[in-house]
């Protein structure tokens, strides 16, 4: 699969794309509904970071307990019902008078929901496309997750300043609504991809599995890590520039965009494999520059640059991709999505209390500096896993039971 235009002849590609992108929408319209009503009530920018990235340390829970479920759900009911769910929740926190306490109890329970929903549709997305054609379908996905914010970001800042946050939050209640239609009438029925039922044992067995390949561990470590100390910077716009937060996060959007039509579409795929690293890199440096608290203008075109880093998870999930068993994949992406979030609200959670003790522009330059720390830790363990393991391009070599993955057996 070469071109965007054979994505969208791929039958059922199209709803999930636009179920995907009506959910991105309203996540991104409703966080900073979200945050903003909550900077406004507590004036605290720890809260503000994990109203927008906490409910992610739910993950955590999910990815060592629930995300066996993964493979073994119905993928049509479980992406409409994850969305369905998602639009009630928001619309209950947009009730006047809502305790603040209550809100992040919401939010943790739709985290935790959250928690296998990845693996669903990226492990749906790897079905429908197959395994030569998960990175271009990931890349667009990506892209439009770009410019989704960009838009959501932008006009959820109207949004709030001509209305009010309660009634954003109605408005991307319906969004979701919306993308849980459009999946249940869109997507056909498939069965799951893995026989059995979701157990905490299963999990942990594929979890320990997909961990003892020393290449794979790396992997995850430079999807998770890196990438989510620098969400940590992001989830301090809001404290940085309280009347100004949707523009950071729009060109931040924007610099998203711009890696990943770069990475999936113009780089060759040699040149591509070389640039995962440099790729981090790039992500972190200039949020150092904010040490100097620079002005707005400034301070977006740093963040620009810097989410253009963002294209290295497209390279280092090629990777991953390559080395999962076809009947692991929802799980094993899944595990990726829960990890990476999981950070994110470790990551907002840590900004945010160095924000509290120090200034959210010192918090953003130590998030930097530890995203390129871990980097520069993690990039010769890639290098020595990708020297000593074969180039396994479709899956791992047959179980002992014939073939039959070792952990759907009871």
């Amino acid at each position: 699969m070469r071109s965007y235009s054979e994505l969208f002849r791929t039958r059922e590609f199209t709803p999930l794309f636009l179920s995907a992108c009506l959910r991105t929408a309203a996540s991104t319209v409703s966080g900073l509904a979200l945050a903003t009503l909550v900077y406004r009530a507590t004036r605290s920018p720890l809260l503000t970071a994990l109203s927008m990235f906490g409910p992610a340390l739910a993950q955590v829970v999910g990815a060592t307990t629930m995300l066996s479920a993964a493979d073994r759900l119905p993928p049509r009911a479980t992406v409409s019902g994850i969305a369905f769910l998602f639009g009630l929740g928001t619309a209950v926190m947009a009730i006047p008078g809502l305790p603040v306490w209550t809100v992040f109890a919401l939010l943790l329970l739709l985290g935790l929901v959250q928690s296998f929903g990845g693996g669903v549709q990226w492990g749906l997305v790897n079905e429908i496309l197959a395994k030569e054609g998960y990175l271009l379908g990931r890349s667009v996905f990506n892209m439009m997750s770009g410019l989704a914010q960009i838009t959501g970001y932008a006009a959820g800042g109207v949004l709030v300043a001509l209305l009010s946050p309660r009634i954003t939050l109605l408005l991307a209640a319906g969004l979701y609504l919306a993308s849980a239609l459009t999946a249940r009438l869109g997507l056909t029925r498939r069965a799951p991809r893995a026989s059995g039922r979701p157990s905490i044992a299963r999990t942990w067995r594929t979890n320990a599995r997909l961990f003892s390949s020393p290449e794979r561990r790396t992997l995850y470590l430079l999807l998770w890590v890196p990438n989510g100390l620098v969400v940590g910077c992001e989830s301090l716009y809001v404290s940085y520039a309280p009347s100004r937060a949707g523009v950071l996060f729009a060109f931040a959007a924007f610099g998203m965009f711009l890696g990943d039509v770069t990475t999936g579409r113009l780089l060759a795929p040699r040149v591509r494999a070389r640039l995962g690293i440099p790729f981090l890199l790039l992500l972190a440096t200039p949020y150092l520059l904010f040490v100097l608290r620079p002005g707005i203008g400034v301070a977006a075109a740093c963040v620009t640059v810097a989410s253009v880093g963002f294209g290295s998870s497209l390279i280092q999930q090629e990777r991953l991709v390559a080395l999962i068993p076809d009947d692991l994949s929802g799980h094993a992406l899944g595990l990726h999505t829960a990890g990476m979030l999981t950070m994110q609200g470790v990551s907002a959670a840590i900004a945010g209390g160095v924000a509290q003790l120090a200034s959210p522009a010192t918090a953003m330059t130590v998030m930097a500096a530890a995203s390129i720390a871990v980097t520069l830790t993690l990039a010769p363990s890639l290098r020595r896993g990708r020297a000593a393991s074969p180039d396994r391009q479709h899956r791992e070599a047959p179980a002992s039971n014939g073939g039959q993955s070792q952990v759907n057996s009871p």
